[in-house]
């Protein structure tokens, strides 16, 4: 199951830095979109607020029609969501960081089964199966007793993929999740992420550096600058007749050969 995502003009300041500049954003359930856009733009900050990590300054973020950080009272109105509404919509997102963040105690098998124990309250065999299965899918069946220490950055950012999805959100969010692998790591990654795309089993938000990824893989691609989006297309029409100037300048600034 995949839910749909909408924010409504939606701001982020941090004291006097306006990061996010009135988001107005429609995905569709199952679909895949691509973030791109220089340093700074925003793109990660949509994610934190998509994760619930941080709040909007204003605006509203629905998921499947419902607002995150309110909900609606017996007469019709609207009061402040309780941690019970909050969390209940966090359940449907997963998110893959950028720099892994594995407990280093623990080995795959029980980086991954960690949360579906502690949080959906699966017992111990039950999350072992689990992790086990998401584990063999992003090809670390034979890493199921390996530490975070013995695992190359490839290998940890798959354990981080298995746990997102042990999870089985129907929202999955990935941050720069190549940016920092060695480029012989960046191809085995996004491969698993293609196959994810192709499942349309999920909405998927894609924060990267990636051109041809973005290009070939999502259905959408968002182009981000100084908070705002830019432009908003079909992602082969985005990267092939970009309609706004500045869209193009970033396109020619970071694709080689263009």
């Amino acid at each position: 199951m995949a839910a749909s995502i909408d924010l409504e003009n939606v701001h982020k300041r941090y004291g006097d830095l306006h990061v996010l500049k009135g988001l107005n954003l429609h995905i569709d359930a199952a679909q895949t979109v691509s973030v791109i856009g220089p340093s700074g733009s925003g793109k990660s900050t949509l994610l934190r607020l998509l994760m619930t990590l941080d709040r909007p300054s204003e605006g509203t973020i629905r998921i499947d029609g419902e607002s995150i950080w309110t909900e609606p009272t017996r007469n019709g109105g609207e009061k402040p969501a309780s941690n019970a509404h909050v969390r209940r919509l966090r359940g449907k997102v997963g998110m893959v960081f950028q720099h892994f963040n594995l407990f280093p105690h623990m080995t795959a098998l029980g980086n991954v089964a960690e949360a579906p124990r502690q949080v959906m309250r699966l017992s111990r065999n039950e999350a072992r199966d689990r992790a086990r299965e998401y584990l063999e899918m992003v090809g670390l069946g034979d890493k199921l007793d390996a530490y975070p220490g013995h695992l190359s950055g490839g290998q940890k950012q798959r354990v981080g993929i298995a746990r997102a999805l042990a999870m089985e959100p129907e929202i999955m969010l990935f941050d720069e999740v190549t940016s920092a692998l060695d480029p012989e790591l960046v191809g085995g990654i996004l491969r698993i992420m293609r196959d994810l795309a192709a499942q349309r089993t999920m909405t998927m938000i894609i924060v990267t550096h990636q051109m041809s990824f973005a290009e070939q893989s999502s259905d959408r691609t968002l182009f981000f600058d100084e908070g705002r989006i830019v432009e908003d297309a079909p992602s082969a029409e985005l990267f092939q007749q970009p309609k706004q100037e500045r869209t193009k300048q970033f396109l020619d600034a970071v694709i080689e050969g263009r």
